[in-house]
């Protein structure tokens, strides 16, 4: 080290002097500078991506994508634990896998945009470590000869929630099997771990934003893994692993060109199955297209090659699907009509399959957070025109509403409780609506800011539609000199309640696409049915469905205990109460209200508490209980119930021989 720092300086003395050189070696430093900027030059857009430019009204910038291996890019593969990897099979069939270690790294750099990975795998069912190493499973170096085959990868870092693209081509590699005591008698559907090693070379790399991946902490496993199924039809348990699942990776190809592979998160559920009866008939995977960089790469692969890979990975058992099919991008129309609320969605007829038990070599547990890990990008499961289908609610993207209405009164009931009172501007247009219903708003034109990339201050608008529903809390024909205006009674807990929340009569128009649903007591008044006995347990706000009804809830009812109520509700919420009481005096004899929060340091200044004793309503300063209602079960026929869906799930599991009917607005 110290003769070359010696030779460094004696060349400095010999060198002749610059300054007549000066200009000619600048101009040389640039001319070099401007070639080594043309590696940065953008790549050109295939075919498939204009396309679905085109198709979706997206204008195209640059391409982004590196047609190399950054320093950046690199150091993040050495660091993350996670590695989808996708390539295809003998017949062109994508696949897609999912690699892991809790101890990084699984891939690294070893040479200029050379890629060199290692890590442990199923080595008898995982279809991308069948396809690459085609069948060479003794340590046998696989050696590409002339024109070598397309690879992609994503390497993703859930608990940092980073992850970066890559594609290329495959050089070399190895896969050694693990031996077990005796190969002879090994039943056909068990299989062996092994250690796949891989070198690629990197020819497309790009990082992507962090939106919708749901935070993870990844330890290490070793697979053992167990061929359970390989139908297109796929099995219960094939489908409890897509219907848990808030992400999967997915491959696809353009042509026999390049390759891309990617990531699709959601909540829980976002991905939905088309199942048909017959159990020869393959399965279709359906998922939205939520907001994104609108660069577009793999759905203008699906565009020019409509196949496509994913893998579903069950991070608490380590169980994996694996399936390959043929794809259809839904834009717009053809989008909603399958998939509520949705303007670009993906449908996948599924061609193979593979079910693997235990065959990872990772687990992966939600971070230890309030959310669980969830992103907060996240928008709402959407769900198949097929399992539930509102036209107030599922409308194309850019259509209009069929009327307004315009806010006329508000009454603050409650610190995040509000009456809104609405006028329809012509009520002609839907006729009159019945107790029980709820009312669409549609609020787009004025909380709809248009195209973000990312939008942390308020992540879930990029994929809102503004649009809500609202059971409309007072009795039809009632309000307004003909009958045209309703009341909604809301709380404030998202972007329009708590945009409405800020509005004033007189100055807030909001559109309105429609009433529906059908959550109405059976009184068996008509004909020669039995007069029924009616039960409601009801939970904070979910008590507004009564009160559309009250135009049919008779002294009679009331007097001849056709009707009880149990509604639990917070202190903080004992004013909505008191208000609804004395409005409707006769529901006190019906009714158990349960105050939560009396224990706590809450207090109830303003002597709420009292009053409502006073109106004759039996409170109990506790948590509703199993007890309370099976002491009544038996004067009850119908059992109706609106709460959140885990006191729903609770109060269902105190009477599993009742049936409860009530409205699901998880959609």
């Amino acid at each position: 080290m110290v003769e070359f720092v010696a030779e460094r300086k004696h060349r400095r003395a010999q060198r002749p002097a610059r300054s007549s050189s000066r200009p000619s070696q600048k101009l040389k430093a640039i001319e070099g500078l401007r070639k080594t900027m043309a590696f940065f030059q953008p790549s050109d857009w295939h075919e498939g991506e204009k396309a679905i430019h085109k198709r979706t009204g997206v204008e195209y910038n640059d391409n982004p994508t590196s047609p190399f291996l950054y320093p950046r890019a690199a150091n993040q593969v050495a660091r993350y634990p996670l590695l989808a990897v996708g390539t295809l099979d003998s017949d062109d069939n994508p696949w897609c896998t999912i690699w892991g270690t809790g101890e990084p790294p699984i891939a690294q750099a070893i040479g200029q945009s050379i890629l060199g990975i290692r890590t442990a795998v199923d080595a008898s069912f995982d279809p991308v470590v069948q396809a690459l190493y085609q069948g060479k499973s003794d340590g046998e170096v696989l050696r590409e000869e002339g024109t070598s085959r397309l690879i992609s990868a994503m390497t993703i870092n859930l608990e940092e929630r980073g992850r970066v693209k890559l594609a290329g081509h495959l050089i070399a590699g190895a896969l050694n099997t693990s031996t077990s005591p005796d190969d002879s008698v090994q039943d056909p559907s068990t299989g062996k771990a092994g250690e796949a090693q891989l070198v690629t070379k990197i020819t497309m790399a790009l990082a992507n934003c962090p939106k919708y991946l749901n935070k993870k902490i990844i330890t290490s496993a070793t697979p053992t893994p167990k061929l359970l199924s390989t139908s297109a039809h796929l099995t219960d348990a094939a489908l409890a692993i897509i219907a848990k699942s808030d992400l999967f990776f997915l491959a696809t190809s353009h042509e026999h060109e390049d390759m891309d592979c990617n990531h699709r998160g959601g909540p829980p559920g976002f991905v939905r199955v088309e199942q048909p009866s017959s159990p020869s008939s393959p399965s279709s995977i359906i998922w939205p297209e939520y907001s994104g960089n609108n660069l577009y790469q793999t759905l203008g692969n699906l565009e020019t090659t409509p196949r496509a890979g994913l893998v579903f990975p069950d991070f608490s058992t380590g169980d994996v699907l694996y399936v390959t099919g043929e794809t259809t991008t839904l834009v717009g129309a053809e989008a909603s009509n399958v998939l509520a609320k949705s303007t670009l969605a993906v449908r996948l007829n599924v061609t193979a399959a593979r079910l693997v038990q235990t065959g990872l070599s990772f687990r992966g547990t939600p971070s230890d957070d309030a959310t669980q890990g969830l992103s907060p990008y996240n928008p709402r499961v959407r769900y198949l025109l097929s399992e539930h289908n509102d036209p107030t609610t599922n409308v194309e993207a850019g259509s209009s509403p069929p009327a307004n209405a315009s806010l006329v009164a508000k009454t603050r009931l409650t610190p995040t409780i509000t009456r809104y009172r609405f006028a329809l501007d012509d009520p002609g247009v839907f006729g009159p609506w019945k107790p029980g219903q709820y009312v669409t708003l549609d609020l787009s034109s004025e909380l709809d800011m248009g195209y973000s990339h990312m939008r942390d201050d308020d992540p879930t608008s990029l994929n809102d539609d503004f649009i809500r529903t609202f059971t409309v809390s007072s009795v039809p024909g009632t309000l307004g000199a003909h009958g045209e205006e309703f009341e909604i009674t809301a709380r404030s807990v998202g972007s329009v309640t708590k945009w409405l929340e800020h509005q004033r009569p007189g100055t807030c128009e909001a559109g309105v696409r429609g009433f529906g649903g059908d959550f109405v007591f059976d009184w068996g008044d008509d004909g020669d049915q039995k007069k029924r006995r009616v039960g409601f347990v009801a939970a904070g706000i979910g008590i507004t469905p009564l009160l559309g009804q009250m135009g049919d809830i008779t002294e009679e009812i009331i007097a001849s205990s056709r009707l009880k109520v149990w509604w639990s509700i917070g202190l903080k919420d004992v004013n909505l109460a008191l208000d609804i009481l004395q409005t409707y005096p006769r529901l006190s004899g019906a009714m158990e209200l349960f105050v939560t929060g009396t224990s706590e340091a809450e207090t109830d200044p303003a002597g709420t508490t009292d009053k409502l004793v006073a109106t004759g309503v039996t409170v109990h300063k506790r948590r509703l209980g199993r007890e309370d209602l099976r002491r009544a079960a038996g004067g009850v026929d119908d059992w109706y119930i609106c709460t959140a869906p885990a006191m729903r799930k609770v109060v269902q599991g105190w009477m599993p021989d009742k049936s409860f009917v009530f409205e699901n607005f998880d959609y």
